[in-house]
């Protein structure tokens, strides 16, 4: 692949040969905005969208994509147009050169789709704060949203929706004087008219401290942390046991990973943050959280590569002390990535809908969903269905 797709002029996409009918304004195109634009799932959506869309792989993993949402007047993937913010200054088709030694990414699509990820890393501005920057919070959100307004007028976009994939933080403290640097992102996303998504279990737009500018800004969010992997699996398997009258003793559960996820959940605070929405999963489905606890390892020779382990302890008719053990071995980046592409498309019909507030019918996507949502994937899947249907209807 060698043109630029984000500078290359939009053809109009029909009219009259002659040139005396009507001609309809070409494609509206969406920006996505990647906080944490160089990171692993970033890198690897950025990479993957831009593969299915020159066909060179298949979109597998993409809701999005598959039948229930067509015609939902959603964007195409065509027309994304790809930036973000980040602290990282390594260009983006370097760290897809990495993926793809450690196997994340296949060999050889990095050099394929290079000038995609050149146009992307191009758009990519940095983040904050470092250290040793004396912005406050208010001109740190000033500059982001700034970054966000040129983004969108410079490319002629109608929106741009903006995902939250950057490394999970530690819990804020009650009582700072300071916002966490997700929400600040979240602020500017406001600030600047844009859609928000978290995915990540950071504090994001669900910091107090934002509650009512999220509620006064008439904008759709989604959140929070992506469900990727051993709650997915949990989100399955809660259900199982409550429809068929079998008590859950306990579960337990550990996750052996790397990368830059595994160093920063080596941290307790985060690795608190992050357990939370494991826990919620069972609770909100089997009413209370059995005995048990979700432990989280760093093992840097893994890379982007993850293993959990559950341990499930219950009991059968007349007491039966029975167990299911479970093993999911895995890639969070490729995992994740899809979902990024799935979740930034749905947000942004729902905003041309003129949708607002939490869209708790994308918890199919997320450990911790948006109130209101269904505790159990097979509900959360209606409920998703029927947000495509409402797309439909206005698209």
């Amino acid at each position: 692949m060698t043109t630029d797709r984000h500078d290359q002029p939009r053809p109009e996409t029909t009219g009259s040969p002659g040139g005396t009918g009507p001609h309809p304004r070409p494609a509206p195109r969406t920006g996505v905005w990647l906080v944490g634009a160089r990171g692993s799932v970033a890198t690897t959506a950025a990479a993957g969208w831009a593969a299915v869309t020159a066909g060179l792989h298949p979109p597998t993993g993409m809701v999005t994509e598959t039948a229930p949402f067509a015609g939902c007047g959603l964007p195409s993937l065509a027309d994304l147009v790809v930036g973000g913010h980040d602290t990282s200054d390594c260009p983006l088709p370097k760290r897809a050169e990495a993926l793809a030694e450690g196997g994340v990414l296949p060999h050889g699509l990095p050099a394929a789709v290079h000038a995609e990820l050149a146009a992307v890393d191009a758009a990519i501005r940095p983040g904050g704060p470092q250290p040793g920057d004396g912005r406050t919070d208010e001109e740190l959100i000033d500059a982001f949203a700034a970054d966000l307004d040129a983004f969108t007028a410079g490319r002629g976009l109608d929106r741009t929706v903006v995902v939250n994939v950057a490394t999970t933080e530690p819990a804020p403290a009650p009582g700072g004087d300071r916002l966490p640097p997700s929400a600040l992102y979240a602020a500017a996303a406001l600030r600047a008219g844009c859609p928000y998504v978290n995915f990540t279990p950071s504090a994001g737009l669900h910091h107090p401290a934002l509650a009512d500018a999220a509620a006064r800004s008439g904008l759709p969010h989604a959140g929070r942390d992506g469900k990727t992997g051993q709650t997915l699996l949990r989100s399955v398997l809660a259900p199982m046991f409550l429809h068929r009258a079998l008590r859950v003793r306990a579960w337990s559960g550990t996750n052996l990973l790397g990368g830059g996820d595994g160093a920063a959940l080596a941290d307790p605070a985060a690795a608190a943050a992050k357990n939370a929405g494991k826990a919620r999963a069972l609770a909100d489905t089997l009413g209370s959280v059995p005995e048990g606890e979700v432990h989280i390892d760093d093992v840097p020779a893994l890379g982007d590569w993850k293993t959990a382990w559950d341990h499930i302890a219950f009991d059968g008719f007349l007491g039966t002390r029975m167990v299911l053990q479970t093993i999911w071995q895995g890639c969070d980046s490729a995992l994740a990535a899809p979902l990024v592409l799935d979740l930034a498309r749905l947000t942004a019909a729902a905003h041309a809908a003129g949708l607002s507030g939490p869209l708790p019918e994308l918890a199919f996507f997320f450990k911790d969903p948006d109130p209101g949502a269904a505790p159990d994937l097979p509900g959360q899947w209606r409920d998703l269905l029927s947000l495509a249907d409402r797309l439909r209807e206005g698209a």
